[in-house]
């Protein structure tokens, strides 16, 4: 058996306060129930158990700074109080209980209103778990429930709120956290199957629905957007979707078919909270019957050796 307070992870003058914030720790880190099959686990929590028993009790203490007990609770001397495995303070404190009218388990001078904070009264309620060594299991949780939930691309860029209906009829509003990608899984404690220990939980996978003309590049969004000779030509204002509604869009004259305008912050959100953009590529749409059109580009010609660097 280690040193108490090395078990613990304080100092000898640590205070009451500072030892049951220690204990506290370990004790919620290691308890069996949140440990299942782990052997390990268990070890730790109970040599935090034993080393607690010691230092929460200020005469156990006392005797131990003056070396008259060991890190176990025996008597350093034989004839300092009884031998090891008697009726004493001595002995596995796992091992104890039918001497005080309790059973064995967690009787560790003060620990017992510890585990009453800590898990909801489980260390009195449950004290003959620890006979032999185990621990009986807390009363199971009702199982998770699954959900998928595909949200429409507009509200997945915009972190639009959603409300999700669960298998009881009920409906819970849920919020898009930032930087979410399709997969992502929400956990909505409490609304799952119920069970003898409390309900379950809600597990909700995120999906994002497709879109019609809006395509996802990353965080930005990506838009083709026809545009007429003209506008082209001349330049002009024409009008624009994004996720959060039509806008003006200003084309300079001599607007070339492929140029790509950026609207800042109108894309996806990011894990910081801001937002990529929109990049929009403007289509010169041409009709491909028009005899005014015919008419103009017979009698026009353009000089210009376009594609003199291509080598061509």
């Amino acid at each position: 058996m280690r040193d108490p307070y090395s078990v613990l992870g304080v100092a000898r003058g640590a205070s009451e306060g500072d030892v049951k914030k220690a204990y506290r720790k370990l004790a919620k880190e290691n308890h069996p129930d949140r440990n299942a099959d782990n052997a390990a686990a268990l070890e730790r929590f109970k040599e935090a158990s034993a080393a607690y028993e010691i230092l929460s009790d200020p005469e156990k203490r006392g005797r131990f700074d003056r070396g008259e007990i060991d890190a176990q609770g025996n008597p350093t001397s034989p004839f300092a109080g009884g031998f090891r495995g008697g009726s004493g303070s001595g002995g596995d404190p796992f091992a104890r209980g039918a001497s005080s009218g309790r059973a064995a388990g967690f009787e560790f001078g003060g620990a017992d209103d510890l585990f009453s904070e800590l898990f909801g009264g489980l260390g009195g309620g449950r004290a003959g778990g620890a006979r032999g060594g185990g621990f009986r299991s807390a009363p199971a949780r009702g199982p998770d429930v699954t959900y998928k939930l595909t949200i429409s691309f507009e509200d997945a860029a915009t972190l639009a709120p959603q409300r999700v209906t669960l298998r009881d009829g009920k409906t819970s509003e849920i919020r898009l956290p930032a930087g979410f990608r399709p997969g992502v899984q929400l956990r909505l404690a409490g609304k799952g199957e119920t069970g003898p220990g409390g309900p379950g939980d809600a597990l909700i996978t995120l999906d994002v629905g497709s879109h019609k003309f809006f395509k996802r590049d990353g965080d930005d969004i990506r838009l083709d957007l026809p545009i007429s000779l003209v506008e082209a030509v001349q330049g002009a204002k024409v009008r624009m979707p994004t996720v959060e509604g039509p806008v003006s869009l200003t084309l300079p004259p001599g607007t070339a078919s492929g140029r790509v305008f950026r609207l800042k912050g109108r894309g996806f959100s990011r894990p910081d909270g801001a937002r990529g953009d929109q990049l929009v590529t403007v289509l010169i749409d041409v009709p491909a019957e028009d005899a005014a059109l015919k008419a103009f580009i017979g009698s026009w010609h353009d000089p210009r050796p376009l594609r003199t660097a291509l080598g061509v």
